[in-house]
């Protein structure tokens, strides 16, 4: 078998984890162990898009609240929806109470339950109303907000692919990915992304590259209790628990950098 190059892994992570037009040639483990480590790479395509709609509306003199709209609708048009799907679907696996294989089973179910739908309406709200925030203090805080939650989002999917967290199921994308990522190599990226965050961050104030990272490490922490909560309940990951990581880091990330503002 030939050696992954590095444009394997990141061809894995935008055709997997966006709908780009990228071509993924290779979907063997090694492929996917490089997908999942640029997975925050991925996260930033789709946050420069979704800043990138919103400032041009602001400019446009839309205003703060329609940016903020657009803002959330990008990443979600560009994963087809499916962190959102999953995030509904684990909520309703989660709310469920009933053993694994049930709860799993519920999951599979193409509707959507009262504890997926109260979740998505709730996350999304709090999405739209951060970014709205943001905008209105300044153009270049919404924009920063919208790539940074977009970073953290992936970031916690290369953590949640590292070794020892099983896959739920034998089949589907979360058994494709599950424990891919060396714990070595997922440690390493979980420390520069916070650092480039906080880095970016830091253009408009200290205390704002200071905010921006802690706003990644917290995703980051909620997103490893939501998971470790899974892992526990369903017996592994499945895609559906790396859309509802996904977007509750990014939720994470969006709530701390409204704060103080």
């Amino acid at each position: 078998m030939l050696k992954s190059s590095p444009l394997d892994g990141l061809r894995f992570a935008f055709g997997t984890l966006t709908v780009l037009p990228v071509r993924v040639r290779r979907w063997d483990r090694e492929a996917a162990r490089g997908g999942m480590l640029t997975a925050p790479v991925a996260g930033l395509a789709v946050g420069g898009c979704a800043a990138g709609l919103g400032v041009l509306l602001l400019f446009l003199g839309a205003g703060a609240p329609l940016a903020a709209v657009a803002s959330v609708a990008v990443p979600a048009a560009l994963t087809r929806g499916l962190h959102l799907d999953g995030l509904a679907d684990t909520a309703d696996g989660l709310g469920s109470g009933k053993p694994a294989e049930d709860a799993l089973r519920i999951m599979k179910q193409s509707d959507i339950g009262p504890f997926g739908v109260l979740t998505l309406v709730l996350v999304l709200l709090a999405q739209a109303a951060v970014l709205a925030h943001l905008y209105d203090a300044s153009w270049a805080r919404g924009a920063l907000a919208a790539v940074v939650s977009a970073a953290a989002a992936r970031l916690v999917l290369t953590l949640a692919a590292r070794a020892g967290i099983p896959a739920a199921r034998p089949e589907g994308l979360g058994a494709a990915v599950a424990g891919v990522v060396p714990t070595g190599a997922a440690a390493a990226v979980a420390v520069v992304v916070p650092a480039a965050a906080g880095a970016s961050g830091a253009g408009l104030g200290a205390y704002d590259g200071a905010r921006t990272a802690l706003a990644v490490v917290a995703a980051v922490a909620v997103a490893e209790l939501l998971l470790r909560r899974c892992v526990r309940r369903f017996g592994g990951v499945t895609g559906d628990v790396f859309g509802a990581l996904a977007e509750t880091a990014a939720t994470t990330a969006l709530v701390v950098l409204s704060l103080g503002h």
